[in-house]
């Protein structure tokens, strides 16, 4: 097991080089990494101060991306995928810690999110679950990557999920925060308890044409407010989310956020050229590869039941943890914990 003081120290120190020399025991064998927290563990919520080396361009599929990269350009990749509204730092303490093992750690911008835009103004701005699938199998035929474990987040955990399930010879192994979250349309038509729906409010907000306007309006006030909401225990500064909400300048970043939340309610239709992959993802399909799925105790959208709620669908090699005092931005409020599910997730 990763001793978690030497690891926040490192954590805190957010240079890779530093990393490299605290992560000596994390190596020490393949058993003592890959031992899960106790049942009481419970991570401290964290405030990093780290930053990304330079940021890299590429153009794949119909879009321009941005994306930051740490570690041997030769080394086995990793791609972490971000959720909203949040952008590439959630992982910016994760990223060192995974390159001082000799990872190459890959953190793109999602379409409408930070430096990826269109490659061309007339195309269609959508946001259905599959096209931002299909724009990382995009990004890893750009950069050359065959396989990759993937690692998500809201998101970023559905966008993996996605190509874990019908493309699993591109992922090596996956890390899914809050387990299976491949939309299942139909089922959203169905009405949850009171409590669950409150959790979901800006999905409505965001179905109506004032909650768009509204939304275009106040962008930085909005994503704080979502921040503080489903993160209740997460003492973020204003440097981090500003450092954060600059991504969220992007001219696409409104009408893909309000076009992802009404497609998944059925409100807004999405691409033809994508129903076939649709409606595979509409039977649910099993996820085979070697698979760790986190939970936040303290996220409002963590179903009940220690991760019993989606089990059945993840049929490979597998490991669940719930994360004490933790909410919703799981890699930036626990990178220890993270990047020891990448680790151990490689080698189940």
């Amino acid at each position: 097991m990763i001793d978690r003081r030497t690891f926040g120290k490192v954590v805190g120190a957010g240079a890779a080089g530093t990393a490299a020399a605290s992560l000596i025991g994390l190596s020490g064998s393949a058993a003592a990494a890959s031992s899960p927290p106790g049942p009481d563990a419970a991570p401290a919520p964290h405030a990093g101060s780290g930053s990304f080396p330079a940021l890299k361009q590429v153009r794949a599929g119909e879009l321009t991306i941005g994306y930051a990269e740490s570690g041997p350009a030769d080394g086995p990749a990793v791609i972490l995928l971000h959720g909203w509204p949040y952008d590439i730092h959630s992982y910016v303490d994760v990223a060192p810690l995974l390159a001082a093992h000799g990872y190459r750690v890959v953190v793109p911008y999602l379409r409408g999110h930070g430096t990826t835009t269109f490659l061309s103004p007339t195309t269609f701005r959508n946001a259905q679950q599959s096209v931002i699938a299909h724009d990382i199998i995009a990004l890893m035929d750009a950069l050359r990557i065959k396989r990759a474990v993937l690692g998500g987040f809201d998101w970023g955990s559905r966008t993996a999920d996605i190509i874990a399930a019908l493309w699993p010879k591109r992922c090596k192994a996956l890390v899914s925060v809050t387990g299976y979250l491949i939309t299942d349309r139909e089922k959203n038509k169905q009405p949850l308890p009171p409590a669950a729906e409150w959790a979901w409010w800006y999905q409505y907000y965001f179905a109506t044409e004032r909650g768009a306007q509204g939304f275009e309006k106040y962008r930085h006030d909005f994503a704080k407010l979502i921040w503080r909401n489903v993160s209740p225990s997460w003492n973020f500064d204003d440097a981090t989310y500003d450092r954060t909400a600059a991504a969220f300048d992007n001219e696409d970043y409104v009408p893909i956020v309000i076009h992802n939340y009404r497609w998944r309610l059925g409100l807004a239709q999405g691409d033809a050229r994508y129903d076939g992959i649709e409606a595979r993802l509409a039977a649910a399909p099993d996820i085979a590869v070697p698979t760790v799925t986190l939970d936040g105790e303290l996220d409002p959208f963590t179903p009940a039941g220690d991760g019993t709620a989606y089990r059945a669908k993840f049929t490979g090699p597998y490991d669940h943890r719930t994360l004490k005092g933790i909410g919703h931005n799981v890699p930036q409020e626990a990178p220890e914990a993270f990047a020891r599910a990448v680790l151990d997730a490689d080698r189940l």
